[in-house]
């Protein structure tokens, strides 16, 4: 599964990193604490959190994900978005909670699997 199959099967919004929209997700990975995701989340995840400073880009690159989720509307901040776009990690966002969003994306790669 590609992110893009992610953003059109749950409607996200692409805030940025485009180019990354073709990335391959093997699972996810949910948590709002930086190092939490630093010592859990592995490559190729999609990471869910309503984190939207600079450090969520510098964790992402770190881990190489596949792309961030922002939940509950959250946007990423200017300079976050910007660094996104400079390292094709898509930064997306939904307005759905974390739980129910998180349930959804378990099911979908579940099924591809």
């Amino acid at each position: 599964m590609k992110v893009q199959d992610i953003v059109d099967q749950l409607g996200l919004k692409i805030c940025s990193g485009a180019a990354g929209l073709n990335r391959e997700i093997v699972g996810g990975y949910t948590s709002d604490l930086l190092s939490d995701v630093m010592g859990n989340a592995n490559e190729n995840q999609i990471w869910l959190t309503l984190q939207t400073h600079k450090n969520i880009m510098a964790i992402a690159s770190l881990k190489d994900l596949a792309a961030i989720i922002l939940v509950k509307g959250y946007q990423p901040e200017e300079d976050t978005a910007a660094q996104s776009n400079e390292e094709g990690i898509p930064i997306l966002s939904s307005e759905e909670e974390t739980f129910e969003l998180t349930g959804k994306i378990y099911d979908l790669i579940k099924r591809t699997k």
